[in-house]
């Protein structure tokens, strides 16, 4: 007898919109691209990853820059209700869990200047990467720009503006560095020559992490 797997999507070879997909990819009927105009190659899955039901793959226009892409790496999982954006360039590496209803936005609209109605103003885009065995908890927000490090964990329900180093935890709205994931705590700067010095000390990988917010989709 045929073991049965409730929820969990079905293997399959090919799937509406994505243009290259690797062994073993399991993906839900009910998932959704949203795409128009003609290129190979922008949304490509590689070898056992998982988009659960009700995601929403969003590439737009795929002529419109050439950094509109989604790239998912291997055997990384998205659950239920995500809503992942290319429109900016979206990375995502291999092992990566994405929680229900996480929110990857790598495009937004420009708010300073230009028209008072938003929707006549540009598109702004910004590459997404989240590098492998990070962890985007349920219903988290990424915003345009943001790297998260490898091992990174974004908790539940952060807004995410700014970038997380490899092996940190992020959360709150909008997100800071709590804690590492080894138990270290996350000192407060008191000022900005000590914020400095951390980000010396830490490394390259927090060089934007005191910088400005990024605009809210």
């Amino acid at each position: 007898m045929t073991d049965m797997l409730l929820g969990i999507p079905a293997f399959t070879t090919s799937h509406a919109g994505v243009d290259r997909m690797g062994a073993e990819c399991r993906i839900d009927p009910s998932v959704s691209v949203m795409r128009f105009g003609q290129r190979s190659d922008v949304l490509c899955l590689a070898d056992g990853v998982s988009i659960y039901a009700q995601t929403r793959l969003v590439l737009g226009d795929v002529v419109a820059d050439p950094c509109v892409g989604i790239l998912i790496g291997a055997r990384t999982i998205v659950n239920v209700g995500g809503y992942l954006s290319g429109e900016g360039g979206l990375e995502i590496g291999e092992d990566v869990l994405i929680g229900p209803h996480a929110k990857l936005l790598s495009a937004g609209h420009a708010i300073d200047g230009g028209d008072v109605v938003i929707a006549r103003n540009r598109i702004t885009r910004a590459k997404i990467v989240v590098e492998d065995g990070a962890w985007i908890g349920a219903g988290a927000i990424v915003l345009e720009g943001v790297t998260i490090g490898r091992g990174a964990v974004v908790a539940a329900g952060a807004l995410v503006r700014q970038d997380v180093p490899a092996g940190m935890v992020a959360a709150g709205m909008p997100a800071r560095l709590i804690r590492s994931r080894r138990g270290e705590a996350w000192p407060e700067p008191e000022s900005e020559a000590a914020a400095a010095c951390w980000v010396q000390r830490v490394g390259s990988g927090l060089k934007s992490f005191f910088r400005e917010g990024r605009e809210v989709k």
